[in-house]
């Protein structure tokens, strides 16, 4: 299979968008010798998404939870698919926290190679905004030394609006426009997002999921 046929044959399978863009200087040393990253999008279901007003929902945690597997599978084939062309490839979990890498972070940012993709921006909310879908979608990411015909990023649009930044019942957003080199710290508080939920919403999938700076975002 060349590129062509494998993005085919991965909206065929229901992936979104993929993207195409050079990370390298987001990377740290254990990554950088695969520089270039391939992004899966998936939309979630706005039947779903349109349920989650005051607070998340279960059918919200089930579906956060399988397009998270859906994606995994994706990025595991897309990988097995680079490594038979021969090159390198490393797929990175659509949700997985790893400490050694900080507090409530992964081992790369997916939403960081969706904007340098040129797929959307990143919002005061720290969430990935996608310039067709909003921020209703998941990501993930493969990391490859595969040439690619990457993506211009995108300047953030969400200028003065702070609809997330009110609608956070954490007040984890601290209604910040992203701009490169900023850190996350800056725009948003983990911590007391994910403390939040974990308190509030613990009878909804052990308090995994929010969504209300997702669904109450107007792109």
């Amino acid at each position: 299979m060349n590129l062509t046929e494998i993005c085919k044959a991965l909206e065929n399978e229901s992936v979104t968008q993929v993207g195409f863009s050079n990370v390298s200087s987001a990377l740290s040393q254990r990554y950088l010798h695969l520089p270039n990253a391939i992004t899966l999008l998936f939309k979630l279901s706005e039947a779903i998404m349109d349920e989650v007003t005051d607070a998340p929902t279960y059918t919200y945690f089930q579906h956060y939870r399988t397009v998270n597997a859906f994606l995994d599978s994706r990025t595991l084939w897309l990988s097995e698919m680079l490594r038979r062309m021969g090159f390198k490839a490393f797929p990175i979990a659509a949700s997985q926290s790893i400490p050694e890498m900080g507090s409530h972070a992964g081992a790369f940012q997916h939403k960081t190679a969706a904007h340098m993709a040129g797929l959307g921006w990143i919002g005061k909310s720290a969430l990935f905004i996608s310039k067709d879908y909003g921020a209703g979608v998941r990501l993930a990411t493969v990391l490859t030394d595969m040439p690619l015909p990457f993506g211009q990023p995108m300047e953030q649009r969400c200028g003065s609006c702070n609809i997330c930044v009110k609608r956070c019942p954490a007040q984890a957003i601290k209604g910040v426009n992203y701009s490169e080199g900023i850190s996350r710290e800056e725009m948003f508080d983990a911590a007391a997002c994910s403390n939040y939920m974990k308190t509030a919403y613990q009878h909804i999938g052990r308090g995994a999921v929010c969504g209300l700076c997702v669904t109450s975002c107007p792109v």
